[in-house]
């Protein structure tokens, strides 16, 4: 059966950015299993797996558009330390929930000159061309409950 809009689908991946550094993997745990057509993975890496079965193996390098999307400096900008009440110790890195102008988002703390903190509500992986190493495990056609929620349901299930 070939990988198709409400299939749900098994894959194992491991995850690589432009310098070869591995980002993620499944391999050594459970598969990802997800519903395609759904959106519930990155856009390249979901057109990439259209067409392809169980057993099949590639490779393919999704760029940063078709991925977590290209940096936007919009998203990024300084705040006093008085919006993080009741947060003694902030240290770059940290992630927060924040309510932005298009919803509920994380952002990270990428710098802090004394009470100005800089914030970045960008994907950590914007900007990045990834580079994804999959083998497609199983595809089976998604039961009606799983496509009107969205998602698989079970064991492995991304949502």
């Amino acid at each position: 059966m070939q990988i198709a809009a409400n299939r749900a689908v098994s894959i194992h991946y491991t995850l690589t950015n432009d310098e070869g550094e591995v980002l993620d993997s499944s391999v050594d745990d459970d598969a990802l299993v997800y519903l395609h057509g759904a959106g519930n993975i990155i856009s390249g890496l979901e057109n990439a797996l259209t067409g392809k079965s169980a057993g099949d193996k590639f490779k393919v390098r999704i760029p940063a558009k078709e991925a977590y999307g290209e940096v936007e400096d919009d998203r990024v900008q300084v705040i006093s330390r008085d919006m993080f009440e009741g947060i003694d110790k902030i240290e770059v890195g940290m992630q927060f929930q924040a309510e932005v102008s298009s919803g509920p988002a994380v952002v990270t703390v990428v710098d802090i000159q004394g009470d100005d903190i800089t914030i970045d509500g960008n994907h950590p992986l914007a900007g990045q061309a990834l580079t994804f190493d999959v083998e497609v495990m199983d595809v089976r056609t998604a039961t009606e409950e799983e496509t009107a929620h969205g998602h698989i349901h079970g064991a492995g299930c991304h949502h």
